[in-house]
């Protein structure tokens, strides 16, 4: 191999000074500068040109003029000294440009890298939200109203801009003067970027929902810096879609991670609500920060009481579980025994809203307390399929006699069938062209219910754009041939589900809002992650719609008489919807309601 030339030796180190940034540009700068200098000083003393003055003049004159860029006069000096002047003050005007370049460079990158946001955190007790989405901000939302009117950090880590996420913070969120926002950009994939934030002193971490991959890879690069860092207190929440994309157990106890797998929650959600509308908003209204919501209190004065005590006496609030050796007893049995080292489980307005009356007058239930009457048999229609079908089959109501899925693809259709089998369903598959009007009307003619799934598999705007077009073309023949079912739709994104207009007979179950409702209550409230899995479980004591009438529970009645009757059959009467389908949390314990046959209650308990 050649040796290099003295040309590429030149050139390649050239390149590396270059490479240094503004300062390895001033320093050879400066170096250029000084060789120039001596350079021509020294031609100017080999020719005698410098006259009188000494070899120190000289250097003196040639270093003032290339830093003043003067350009000597004729009296200066002889021919020769006033042409090397001459050309050192033109170098001295080179030298200069050049230089007030390098400076306006350098502060326009340190200004773009303030804007960027890339300086680190120095806050405490934060919480840091990892990611960020144009049009998704119900994670934000519920962080400022789980703050109440307490101060709060909250730092936001992601690949955007700062001066652009701060932008749609402003268009989009009011944020109150009690809230902080702080945000970088960063790498949410690389630990050392993550570090910028302070993860050592914040108090939890969010990761923002998005595909389970990228997921994934954000809690192993959180997992990564906590074991470095050593901050074993700090919780770190996030959502993945599927099962089988959980986080490993033993590594999330490690680094104190919780996640919750929500395609089957969602389909849970999908499967109750589309033959109970309204359904939807109650599991909003559950995991919201905003109105009603779920509380552990230390309510020293029912010790001794009996739940049902409790469930008659309390007013403001609703009693639904008990908090026990770190352990959740929802609706547990009328007659348990409040110990004094237990917390009430109250679902309320405010923490501290709750109050016991002194007495409570005992309502008359002969007569009223009867057989409670079977919903009666439904059909319900599923348009598209995704993993979650089997999940959505399970969970239909009992009342479900006949499931048509419309253009099933999936590869188990043995399965499905088995499926309804076990659940004395009667499954039918059908075709048709979901555009065509004919073919969808003669598809949806006797339907009572529809469930819409979004195919996971395409990107979220597609698969919602598909969800959207079918929503209007089953709107418009209902109304075009008077048609009487209702839809429940599933959606990806927030921001998608703001395009089209709210109907009274549509339910939106959508994803990103309602991962980033649960993504924020297991940051808030880890002591009631366990209440809300079995909320959101196949197991245990679930949230219903039951018509009045099928709990006997009409005309005028107090909220008293009302949670004596539902508790009597089993449940726990949290509010009720009317004919509007306008849910009504926590009335009062002694407000007086007209119930129709038309309404419904909002019940927690076992099916």
């Amino acid at each position: 191999m050649e040796k290099p030339s003295l040309k590429e030796r030149f050139l390649y180190w050239f390149d590396s000074r270059m490479s240094k940034g503004s300062l390895g540009l001033i320093r050879f700068l400066v170096l250029f500068s000084v060789l120039f200098v001596f350079l021509l000083c020294g031609i100017l003393i080999a020719f005698g040109f410098q006259g009188d003055q000494s070899i120190t003049g000289v250097l003196w004159d040639g270093f003032s003029t290339i830093i003043n860029a003067w350009m000597p006069s004729a009296e200066d000096g002889t021919i020769g000294y006033l042409i090397i002047m001459a050309l050192i003050a033109l170098m001295g005007l080179l030298v200069t440009s050049v230089l007030i370049g390098i400076v306006t460079s350098a502060m326009e990158e340190k200004i773009m890298q303030l804007r960027r946001g890339n300086s680190a955190v120095l806050e405490k007790d934060h919480k840091i939200i990892l990611g960020f989405f144009p049009g998704e901000y119900t994670l934000l939302q519920q962080l400022i109203l789980a703050a109440g009117n307490n101060p709060a950090v909250i730092v936001i880590g992601s690949g955007l801009e700062r001066d652009e996420i701060e932008q749609l913070i402003k268009d989009n969120v009011d944020v109150p003067k009690n809230v902080k926002i702080i945000c970088r950009t960063i790498d949410i994939f690389d630990p050392a970027s993550i570090e910028k934030l302070s993860v050592h002193t914040c108090r939890n971490i969010l990761i923002s929902p998005m595909d389970d991959q990228n997921t994934i890879k954000v809690l192993l690069a959180v997992s990564a810096l906590i074991s470095q860092t050593g901050s074993r207190t700090v919780r770190v929440s996030a959502i993945t879609a599927k099962r089988e994309n959980r986080f490993p157990p033993t590594i999330a106890k490690k680094h104190n991670v919780t996640t919750l797998q929500t395609n089957d929650t969602l389909a849970k959600i999908i499967a109750h609500s589309c033959t109970q509308t309204g359904l939807s908003q109650v599991f909003q209204e559950v995991f919201n920060f905003e109105g009603s919501e779920l509380y552990n209190l230390s309510m020293p004065e029912t010790a001794g009481l009996t739940f049902e005590d409790l469930i008659f006496r309390m007013d403001h609030a609703v009693p639904v579980g008990i908090y026990r050796n770190h352990t959740v007893m929802m609706n547990p049995d009328r007659a348990e025994l409040i110990r004094d080292t237990d917390k009430i489980m109250v679902f309320a307005e405010e923490k501290h809203s709750a109050k016991l009356s002194d007495t409570y007058e005992k309502a008359d239930l002969e007569g009223r307390i009867l057989p409670v009457r079977p919903e009666r048999d439904t059909k319900v229609l599923v348009f598209g399929y995704n993993e979650t079908l089997a999940t959505v089959l399970r969970e239909l109501p009992e009342n479900v006699q006949k499931v048509t899925i419309v253009n099933y693809s999936g590869p188990y259709r043995s399965g499905i069938e088995k499926i309804c089998a076990e659940r004395g369903m009667e499954p039918e598959f059908t075709e048709g062209h979901l555009r065509l009007e004919s073919s969808l009307l003669e598809i949806t003619r006797n339907a009572e219910h529809i469930i819409i799934l979004t195919n996971h598999d395409d990107h979220a705007d597609a698969a919602d754009m598909d969800t959207i077009f079918l929503i209007l073309n089953l709107r418009d023949i209902r109304s075009k041939y008077h048609l009487r079912y209702n839809i429940t739709a599933e959606m990806r994104s927030e921001m998608n589900q703001h395009l089209i207009v709210s109907d009274d007979h549509t339910d939106y179950i959508v994803a990103s809002n309602m991962s980033s409702l649960f993504l924020a209550q297991l940051s808030e409230s880890p002591e009631l992650i366990t209440a809300f899995r079995e909320l959101l479980s196949n197991d245990g004591n679930e949230l219903y719609m039951k018509k009045a009438v099928h709990l006997n529970c009409i005309g005028e009645m107090t909220v008293a008489e009302i949670r004596q009757i539902v508790s009597a059959q089993g449940y726990i009467f949290l509010g009720y919807m009317n004919s509007d389908s306008r849910p009504v949390f926590n009335p009062g314990l002694h407000e007086t309601i007209e119930i129709r046959r038309s309404d419904s209650f909002i019940v927690l308990g076992r099916n």
